[in-house]
């Protein structure tokens, strides 16, 4: 099986996009621009002890699609403890709704964002009680 192990966020504005993140999620940030030979940071997502993976800020390449065509690459999904509270920090960051919070029934919360580099992401909070 081929286990995802690191992701990467393409970003116009790297100071931007890592108070961004650094706001809404509590990520770090590690300067890798040397060792990449580019605009690359680090990001660490949680405590290596736990569930999930980290990943990567990276300059974006080529322009951005357009507002109006689909996802082109993968949603990552942040898992959340309180929903209400990340949502509310997104927002303050600059993030915009995508697709509103909504149950998927008997099992969690899901919603999905855009970040201030116009990229897709959503946020899961389980409960067993969401309908």
């Amino acid at each position: 099986m081929g286990r995802p192990i690191h992701f990467e966020i393409h970003v116009d504005d790297m100071e931007r996009a890592k108070k961004f993140y650094g706001e809404a999620f509590d990520w770090k940030f590690e300067d890798w621009s040397d060792y990449a030979g580019m605009p690359y940071f680090g990001a660490v997502t949680g405590d290596e002890n736990e569930m999930g993976i980290n990943g990567a800020l990276i300059k974006r390449p080529v322009p951005l699609l357009e507002n109006t065509q689909a996802v082109n690459g993968y949603a990552c999904t942040m898992g959340v403890e309180d929903y209400d509270s990340v949502e509310a920090k997104i927002l303050q960051n600059g993030g915009t709704v995508a697709l509103p919070k909504h149950a998927l029934p008997g099992m969690a919360w899901q919603g999905y964002y855009k970040d201030t580099e116009g990229n897709i992401f959503g946020i899961h909070q389980p409960d067993e009680n969401a309908k």
